[in-house]
């Protein structure tokens, strides 16, 4: 019978945690560290702001590509192996990045750049969800999501601070040892169960495969939650990966070193959201979409705002804008939650596969066609206030979309669950997570 060695939830847990959220940290200054040196790629390459898009657009499609595959090695050989892995090509990626200089081998490097993003964060979310309880579950992904935030930090003032002392080179160079010392900390600190026993998972034949994959994209809750994580998270993502400090220097006139530090906002507004969120979601877990309708709706009164304002936007109206718009993050964590309380154990990864690929789809989609409404209406000459208001309304065409899908899986997905699980139905209507078997 197996055993359990270390108590969930106990100091071994935060150990194993904190190494994993150590690896997600750094993965988000990895993603994040175009977001002030965009300018500088667009020198460096003599590229334009559509070919500037594609740096960003190239690695969350790969990112994107690779979530659902990784789903099924993640159910296949644990957190510990993916973590290592991810730490390898993202240092390579990053090595690679600093020294090209040509635009085919950026882009090359940035592809690479975004397999190894994507082996990190649903393996984090297994090592929560391997050493908590479940009630702690939802507070602990919030927590994860709010210190990988620290990474963004690091990417923003930190990074521009580094560009200007240590140029490309230097500071790219830089940033990938990090990730080899994250993938030691894996390889000592991380343990994939606190059981006696290893991580044995029976391999699956290609078929075993596609039937798990089905039953996880069939249940109304796993797309319940990709269209979550699809419409809460890609407005802050664009802004904070790459087209908000072109919009606020180039657009709305605000100084480099300003709206540097501006993009800190939203990671500091998310240690605010975060607990708020996943109290919420633990203690009324049957009306979590009401957090996401909110911070949909939030989103788009203070875009609204901004794109109507005559000329340029007064600076406390920006900063409103940066702060609400923040909890798009914790929102879209609220996704991933669903793929947890609607799929069993054995369909995690392949369904928090599914979920994370929501988000990052939608982000890709708004990064490039921000870019191609950017060249068309500046016809190739310096954009203005105008041309990035126009680019920007693109946003509109992703929430309608994703509300509408949120409301129809969100009634299917209660449907399902009280006419096949009609107690764990019961248990969710009484705000009690009951974990599905199977």
């Amino acid at each position: 019978m197996t055993e359990l060695l270390f108590p969930l939830g106990g100091r071994r847990a935060w150990a194993v945690w904190a190494a994993a959220v150590l690896t997600y940290l750094v993965t988000v200054l990895h993603r994040g560290s175009m977001s002030v040196a965009g300018l500088q790629a667009a020198e460096r390459f003599d590229i334009s702001a559509s070919a500037l898009a594609s740096f960003t657009v190239v690695q969350l499609t790969v990112y994107a590509a690779m979530q659902v595959p990784v789903g099924v090695l993640l159910d296949r050989y644990g957190s510990k192996r993916l973590l290592i892995a991810a730490s390898v090509l993202l240092f390579t990626a990053q090595s690679a990045f600093s020294l090209v200089e040509s635009y085919p081998a950026a882009l090359a490097a940035r592809a690479v750049l975004g397999v190894g993003d994507a082996l990190v964060f649903i393996s984090v979310l297994r090592v929560v969800m391997s050493w908590f309880p479940a009630l702690r579950q939802p507070v602990m992904s919030q927590a994860t999501g709010m210190l990988g935030g620290i990474g963004a930090i690091v990417s923003t003032v930190p990074m521009a601070a580094a560009f200007h002392h240590f140029g490309w080179t230097g500071t790219f160079a830089g940033a990938s040892v990090l990730s080899l010392i994250t993938g030691v900390a894996v390889l000592f600190m991380i343990k994939d169960t606190p059981y006696d026993e290893p991580l044995h998972r029976a391999k699956q034949s290609l078929d075993q495969i596609r039937q798990n994959l089905r039953r996880a994209w069939n249940e109304p809750g796993t797309r319940l939650g990709l269209w979550t994580h699809f419409t809460t998270s890609f407005s802050g993502s664009t802004f904070g990966l790459l087209w908000g400090y072109p919009f606020l220097v180039r657009g709305e006139g605000v100084a480099p070193t300003t709206a540097a530090a501006m993009l800190i906002v939203p990671v500091l507004a998310g240690l605010f959201y975060g607990p708020l969120v996943g109290r919420y979601a633990a203690r009324f877990p049957f009306y979590r979409s009401w957090i996401v309708l909110a911070v949909i709706a939030g989103s788009v009164l203070m875009w609204t705002v901004v794109l109507l304002w005559p000329g340029q936007a007064p600076m406390p109206v920006l900063l409103l804008l940066i702060v609400v718009q923040a909890a798009g993050g914790p929102g879209s964590m609220l996704g991933l939650d669903y793929a947890r309380t609607f799929n069993p154990s054995t369909r995690f990864g392949a369904a928090n596969g599914m979920v994370n690929t929501g988000g990052f789809i939608a982000t890709l989609i708004c990064i490039g066609m921000v870019g191609v409404l950017l060249d068309a209406s500046s016809g190739g000459a310096p954009q203005t206030i105008t041309d990035f208001k126009w680019a920007l309304t693109f946003q509109y065409v992703l929430w309608t979309i994703g509300t509408v899908k949120i409301l129809k899986y969100r009634r299917k997905a209660r449907a399902t669950l009280a006419r096949y699980n009609p107690e764990i139905y019961e248990a969710l209507r009484a705000n009690q997570i009951v974990p599905l078997k199977g």
